[in-house]
Protein backbone atom coordinates (compact mmCIF):
# COMPACT_ATOMS: atom_id res chain seq x y z
CA UNK A 1 0.00 0.00 0.00
CA UNK A 2 2.95 2.31 0.64
CA UNK A 3 4.07 1.90 -2.98
CA UNK A 4 0.54 2.66 -4.21
CA UNK A 5 0.48 5.86 -2.13
CA UNK A 6 3.94 6.79 -3.42
CA UNK A 7 2.66 6.35 -6.98
CA UNK A 8 -0.28 8.61 -6.13
CA UNK A 9 2.11 11.33 -4.92
CA UNK A 10 4.11 11.11 -8.18
CA UNK A 11 1.04 11.10 -10.43
CA UNK A 12 -0.68 13.89 -8.48
CA UNK A 13 2.32 16.20 -8.73
CA UNK A 14 2.88 15.33 -12.39
CA UNK A 15 -0.70 16.22 -13.31
CA UNK A 16 -0.18 19.86 -12.25
CA UNK A 17 2.93 20.16 -14.41
CA UNK A 18 1.39 18.40 -17.42
CA UNK A 19 -1.85 20.39 -17.34
CA UNK A 20 0.06 23.67 -17.44
CA UNK A 21 2.33 22.43 -20.25
CA UNK A 22 -0.56 21.08 -22.36
CA UNK A 23 -2.49 24.35 -22.09
CA UNK A 24 0.49 26.47 -23.09
CA UNK A 25 1.30 24.31 -26.12
CA UNK A 26 0.07 25.52 -29.51
CA UNK A 27 -3.39 24.17 -30.36
CA UNK A 28 -3.40 21.08 -32.49
CA UNK A 29 -5.84 19.64 -34.97
CA UNK A 30 -8.55 19.17 -32.35
CA UNK A 31 -8.49 15.41 -32.83
CA UNK A 32 -8.66 13.24 -29.75
CA UNK A 33 -5.59 11.36 -31.00
CA UNK A 34 -3.25 14.29 -31.67
CA UNK A 35 0.36 13.08 -31.76
CA UNK A 36 1.58 16.51 -32.93
CA UNK A 37 0.20 18.08 -29.74
CA UNK A 38 2.07 15.51 -27.66
CA UNK A 39 5.32 16.29 -29.51
CA UNK A 40 4.87 20.03 -28.88
CA UNK A 41 4.17 19.41 -25.20
CA UNK A 42 7.35 17.32 -24.96
CA UNK A 43 9.39 20.46 -25.75
CA UNK A 44 8.40 22.00 -22.42
CA UNK A 45 10.33 21.23 -19.24
CA UNK A 46 7.17 21.00 -17.16
CA UNK A 47 5.81 18.20 -19.29
CA UNK A 48 9.16 16.37 -19.25
CA UNK A 49 9.36 16.71 -15.46
CA UNK A 50 5.83 15.36 -15.23
CA UNK A 51 6.79 12.39 -17.41
CA UNK A 52 9.74 11.69 -15.13
CA UNK A 53 7.43 11.59 -12.12
CA UNK A 54 5.01 9.42 -14.09
CA UNK A 55 7.85 6.96 -14.76
CA UNK A 56 8.71 6.72 -11.06
CA UNK A 57 5.02 6.38 -10.22
CA UNK A 58 4.59 3.60 -12.79
CA UNK A 59 7.40 1.55 -11.21
CA UNK A 60 5.81 1.98 -7.77
CA UNK A 61 2.43 1.03 -9.27
CA UNK A 62 3.83 -2.21 -10.68
CA UNK A 63 5.27 -3.12 -7.28
CA UNK A 64 1.94 -2.38 -5.61
CA UNK A 65 -0.03 -4.45 -8.14
CA UNK A 66 2.21 -7.42 -7.35
CA UNK A 67 1.33 -7.33 -3.65
CA UNK A 68 -2.18 -5.90 -3.10
CA UNK A 69 -5.52 -6.19 -4.97
CA UNK A 70 -6.24 -4.04 -8.02
CA UNK A 71 -9.14 -2.28 -6.30
CA UNK A 72 -6.82 -0.95 -3.57
CA UNK A 73 -4.25 0.27 -6.11
CA UNK A 74 -6.96 1.90 -8.25
CA UNK A 75 -8.41 3.77 -5.30
CA UNK A 76 -4.94 4.94 -4.26
CA UNK A 77 -4.26 6.23 -7.78
CA UNK A 78 -7.59 8.06 -7.80
CA UNK A 79 -6.45 9.67 -4.55
CA UNK A 80 -3.67 11.36 -6.53
CA UNK A 81 -6.21 14.16 -7.00
CA UNK A 82 -5.93 14.85 -3.27
CA UNK A 83 -2.17 15.14 -3.76
CA UNK A 84 -2.76 17.46 -6.72
CA UNK A 85 -5.00 19.66 -4.57
CA UNK A 86 -2.40 19.96 -1.81
CA UNK A 87 0.43 20.60 -4.30
CA UNK A 88 -1.65 23.26 -6.06
CA UNK A 89 -2.41 24.89 -2.72
CA UNK A 90 1.28 25.00 -1.76
CA UNK A 91 3.11 25.68 -5.00
CA UNK A 92 0.52 27.52 -7.10
CA UNK A 93 -1.16 29.29 -4.17
CA UNK A 94 -4.57 27.92 -5.09
CA UNK A 95 -6.97 28.40 -2.20
CA UNK A 96 -8.85 25.32 -0.99
CA UNK A 97 -12.27 25.83 0.50
CA UNK A 98 -13.32 24.13 3.71
CA UNK A 99 -15.31 21.57 1.73
CA UNK A 100 -12.27 20.73 -0.39
CA UNK A 101 -10.05 20.22 2.65
CA UNK A 102 -12.81 17.97 3.96
CA UNK A 103 -12.70 16.04 0.67
CA UNK A 104 -8.95 15.52 1.14
CA UNK A 105 -9.68 14.13 4.60
CA UNK A 106 -12.41 11.89 3.18
CA UNK A 107 -9.98 10.45 0.62
CA UNK A 108 -7.46 9.70 3.35
CA UNK A 109 -10.15 8.04 5.48
CA UNK A 110 -11.24 5.88 2.53
CA UNK A 111 -7.66 4.79 1.86
CA UNK A 112 -7.23 3.92 5.54
CA UNK A 113 -10.31 1.68 5.35
CA UNK A 114 -8.94 0.01 2.23
CA UNK A 115 -5.57 -0.52 3.84
CA UNK A 116 -7.19 -2.23 6.81
CA UNK A 117 -9.57 -4.38 4.75
CA UNK A 118 -7.64 -5.39 1.63
CA UNK A 119 -6.04 -8.80 1.50
CA UNK A 120 -3.22 -10.06 -0.68
CA UNK A 121 -3.39 -10.01 -4.46
CA UNK A 122 -5.45 -12.78 -6.04
CA UNK A 123 -3.79 -15.94 -7.29
CA UNK A 124 -5.64 -15.98 -10.61
CA UNK A 125 -3.48 -15.68 -13.73
CA UNK A 126 -6.25 -14.97 -16.22
CA UNK A 127 -7.19 -16.86 -19.35
CA UNK A 128 -6.20 -16.29 -22.96
CA UNK A 129 -9.70 -14.92 -23.55
CA UNK A 130 -9.12 -12.26 -20.87
CA UNK A 131 -5.76 -11.31 -22.39
CA UNK A 132 -7.27 -10.99 -25.89
CA UNK A 133 -10.23 -9.07 -24.47
CA UNK A 134 -7.84 -6.66 -22.78
CA UNK A 135 -6.04 -6.07 -26.08
CA UNK A 136 -9.40 -5.41 -27.77
CA UNK A 137 -10.31 -2.87 -25.08
CA UNK A 138 -6.98 -1.09 -25.64
CA UNK A 139 -7.81 -0.83 -29.35
CA UNK A 140 -11.27 0.54 -28.53
CA UNK A 141 -9.66 3.21 -26.32
CA UNK A 142 -7.69 4.48 -29.31
CA UNK A 143 -10.79 4.39 -31.53
CA UNK A 144 -12.82 6.28 -28.92
CA UNK A 145 -10.21 9.02 -28.92
CA UNK A 146 -10.49 9.42 -32.69
CA UNK A 147 -14.29 9.70 -32.46
CA UNK A 148 -14.15 12.11 -29.50
CA UNK A 149 -12.37 14.72 -31.62
CA UNK A 150 -15.65 15.44 -33.42
CA UNK A 151 -17.70 16.02 -30.27
CA UNK A 152 -18.52 19.36 -28.57
CA UNK A 153 -15.96 20.49 -26.00
CA UNK A 154 -17.78 19.28 -22.87
CA UNK A 155 -18.71 15.86 -24.28
CA UNK A 156 -15.27 15.65 -25.84
CA UNK A 157 -13.50 16.21 -22.51
CA UNK A 158 -15.63 13.62 -20.69
CA UNK A 159 -15.18 11.02 -23.45
CA UNK A 160 -11.42 11.57 -23.67
CA UNK A 161 -11.05 11.43 -19.89
CA UNK A 162 -13.12 8.26 -19.60
CA UNK A 163 -11.19 6.64 -22.46
CA UNK A 164 -7.84 7.68 -20.97
CA UNK A 165 -8.85 6.26 -17.60
CA UNK A 166 -9.88 3.01 -19.28
CA UNK A 167 -6.46 2.89 -20.95
CA UNK A 168 -4.74 3.30 -17.60
CA UNK A 169 -7.04 0.60 -16.23
CA UNK A 170 -5.90 -1.71 -19.03
CA UNK A 171 -2.33 -1.13 -17.83
CA UNK A 172 -3.29 -2.07 -14.25
CA UNK A 173 -4.85 -5.37 -15.31
CA UNK A 174 -2.13 -6.15 -17.88
CA UNK A 175 0.58 -5.89 -15.22
CA UNK A 176 -1.13 -8.71 -13.33
CA UNK A 177 -1.40 -10.86 -16.47
CA UNK A 178 2.32 -10.67 -17.34
CA UNK A 179 4.13 -13.33 -15.32
CA UNK A 180 7.69 -12.26 -16.06
CA UNK A 181 9.80 -10.11 -18.35
CA UNK A 182 11.44 -12.54 -20.77
CA UNK A 183 11.22 -13.66 -24.38
CA UNK A 184 8.18 -15.74 -23.52
CA UNK A 185 6.31 -12.52 -22.63
CA UNK A 186 6.41 -11.52 -26.30
CA UNK A 187 3.74 -14.15 -26.97
CA UNK A 188 1.45 -12.72 -24.30
CA UNK A 189 -1.30 -10.44 -25.69
CA UNK A 190 -1.36 -8.62 -22.33
CA UNK A 191 2.06 -7.11 -23.09
CA UNK A 192 0.74 -5.47 -26.25
CA UNK A 193 -2.42 -4.42 -24.41
CA UNK A 194 -0.20 -2.68 -21.84
CA UNK A 195 1.79 -0.82 -24.50
CA UNK A 196 -1.23 0.13 -26.62
CA UNK A 197 -3.45 1.03 -23.66
CA UNK A 198 -0.78 3.10 -21.91
CA UNK A 199 0.27 4.93 -25.07
CA UNK A 200 -3.32 5.67 -26.07
CA UNK A 201 -4.13 6.89 -22.56
CA UNK A 202 -1.25 9.39 -22.63
CA UNK A 203 -2.32 10.72 -26.03
CA UNK A 204 -5.95 11.09 -25.03
CA UNK A 205 -5.21 12.65 -21.66
CA UNK A 206 -2.91 15.23 -23.27
CA UNK A 207 -5.65 16.15 -25.75
CA UNK A 208 -8.21 16.40 -22.94
CA UNK A 209 -5.95 18.71 -20.93
CA UNK A 210 -5.30 20.96 -23.93
CA UNK A 211 -8.92 21.84 -24.76
CA UNK A 212 -12.21 21.60 -22.94
CA UNK A 213 -12.98 21.24 -19.26
CA UNK A 214 -10.07 19.51 -17.54
CA UNK A 215 -12.27 19.02 -14.46
CA UNK A 216 -14.70 16.96 -16.54
CA UNK A 217 -11.86 15.01 -18.16
CA UNK A 218 -10.25 14.28 -14.79
CA UNK A 219 -13.51 13.01 -13.32
CA UNK A 220 -13.97 10.71 -16.33
CA UNK A 221 -10.41 9.45 -15.93
CA UNK A 222 -10.93 8.61 -12.25
CA UNK A 223 -14.04 6.56 -13.07
CA UNK A 224 -12.35 4.79 -15.97
CA UNK A 225 -9.23 3.73 -14.07
CA UNK A 226 -10.95 2.47 -10.90
CA UNK A 227 -14.28 0.71 -11.44
CA UNK A 228 -13.51 -1.57 -14.41
CA UNK A 229 -10.12 -2.85 -13.17
CA UNK A 230 -11.57 -3.46 -9.69
CA UNK A 231 -14.34 -5.63 -11.16
CA UNK A 232 -11.84 -7.59 -13.28
CA UNK A 233 -9.58 -8.16 -10.26
CA UNK A 234 -12.40 -9.52 -8.10
CA UNK A 235 -14.27 -11.49 -10.78
CA UNK A 236 -11.38 -13.01 -12.78
CA UNK A 237 -8.14 -12.65 -10.83
CA UNK A 238 -9.27 -13.71 -7.37
CA UNK A 239 -8.76 -10.44 -5.46
CA UNK A 240 -10.32 -10.68 -2.02
CA UNK A 241 -10.53 -8.77 1.25
CA UNK A 242 -9.62 -9.83 4.77
CA UNK A 243 -12.10 -12.26 6.30
CA UNK A 244 -15.29 -10.45 7.28
CA UNK A 245 -14.09 -7.03 6.10
CA UNK A 246 -15.64 -6.91 2.63
CA UNK A 247 -18.05 -4.21 3.77
CA UNK A 248 -15.15 -2.06 4.98
CA UNK A 249 -13.28 -2.45 1.67
CA UNK A 250 -16.37 -1.52 -0.36
CA UNK A 251 -17.07 1.48 1.88
CA UNK A 252 -13.47 2.64 1.71
CA UNK A 253 -13.37 2.27 -2.08
CA UNK A 254 -16.56 4.30 -2.58
CA UNK A 255 -15.44 7.00 -0.11
CA UNK A 256 -11.96 7.34 -1.62
CA UNK A 257 -13.23 7.55 -5.22
CA UNK A 258 -16.07 9.91 -4.24
CA UNK A 259 -13.65 12.23 -2.44
CA UNK A 260 -11.35 12.19 -5.46
CA UNK A 261 -14.22 13.19 -7.75
CA UNK A 262 -14.99 16.12 -5.44
CA UNK A 263 -11.42 17.33 -6.05
CA UNK A 264 -11.51 16.91 -9.84
CA UNK A 265 -11.19 20.67 -10.46
CA UNK A 266 -7.54 20.46 -9.44
CA UNK A 267 -6.78 18.92 -12.81
CA UNK A 268 -7.18 22.47 -14.11
CA UNK A 269 -4.04 24.53 -14.79
CA UNK A 270 -3.70 27.80 -12.88
CA UNK A 271 -5.13 30.95 -14.41
CA UNK A 272 -2.73 33.12 -16.39
CA UNK A 273 -1.92 36.13 -14.20
CA UNK A 274 -1.18 38.19 -17.29
CA UNK A 275 -4.68 37.71 -18.64
CA UNK A 276 -7.64 40.03 -18.34
CA UNK A 277 -8.46 38.74 -14.89
CA UNK A 278 -5.36 40.45 -13.55
CA UNK A 279 -6.84 43.93 -14.16
CA UNK A 280 -8.22 45.02 -10.78
CA UNK A 281 -10.73 47.28 -12.47
CA UNK A 282 -12.21 44.32 -14.29
CA UNK A 283 -11.38 45.62 -17.77
CA UNK A 284 -8.20 46.72 -19.48
CA UNK A 285 -7.96 50.40 -20.35
CA UNK A 286 -7.59 51.32 -24.02
CA UNK A 287 -4.64 53.72 -24.27
CA UNK A 288 -5.89 55.08 -27.55
CA UNK A 289 -9.25 56.07 -26.08
CA UNK A 290 -12.68 55.33 -27.49
CA UNK A 291 -12.15 57.56 -30.52
CA UNK A 292 -9.30 55.43 -31.82
CA UNK A 293 -11.69 53.12 -33.64
CA UNK A 294 -13.23 54.93 -36.60
CA UNK A 295 -15.94 52.35 -36.86
CA UNK A 296 -17.05 53.10 -33.31
CA UNK A 297 -17.74 56.80 -34.02
CA UNK A 298 -21.42 57.64 -34.50
CA UNK A 299 -22.47 58.62 -38.00
CA UNK A 300 -23.11 62.34 -38.55
CA UNK A 301 -26.64 63.52 -39.35
CA UNK A 302 -26.47 65.58 -42.59
CA UNK A 303 -29.62 67.51 -41.69
CA UNK A 304 -28.08 68.88 -38.52
CA UNK A 305 -25.49 71.07 -40.25
CA UNK A 306 -21.82 71.32 -39.37
CA UNK A 307 -20.94 70.51 -35.77
CA UNK A 308 -20.27 73.33 -33.42
CA UNK A 309 -16.85 74.04 -32.02
CA UNK A 310 -13.56 75.62 -32.99
CA UNK A 311 -12.77 72.88 -35.49
CA UNK A 312 -16.25 72.70 -37.02
CA UNK A 313 -15.23 73.78 -40.51
CA UNK A 314 -13.11 76.18 -42.61
CA UNK A 315 -12.90 79.83 -41.48
CA UNK A 316 -15.48 82.22 -42.88
CA UNK A 317 -12.87 84.49 -44.51
CA UNK A 318 -9.37 85.84 -44.19
CA UNK A 319 -8.40 86.99 -40.72
CA UNK A 320 -9.12 90.62 -40.02
CA UNK A 321 -6.10 92.97 -40.23
CA UNK A 322 -5.57 96.60 -39.00
CA UNK A 323 -8.02 99.15 -40.36
CA UNK A 324 -6.62 101.21 -43.24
Amino acid sequence: MICALGAAVCFGTASVLQAVAARTAEPGTGSGVDTALLLRALRQWRYLAGLGLDGIGFVLQIIALRHIPIYAVGAALAASLAVTAVVAARLLRVRLSGAEWAAVGVVCAGLLMLGLASGEEGSGTGSLALELGLLAVAGLVLAAGAVAGRLPDRSRALTLGLAAGTGFGVVEVAVRLIDDISLSALANPALYALLLGGGAAFLLLTSALQRGSVTTATAGMVLGETIGPAVVGVAWLGDRTREGLTWLAVTGFVIAVGGALALARFGEPPADPAGPAADPAGTAADPAGPASDPAAAPAADPSAGPPAGPSAGPPAGPPAGPAP
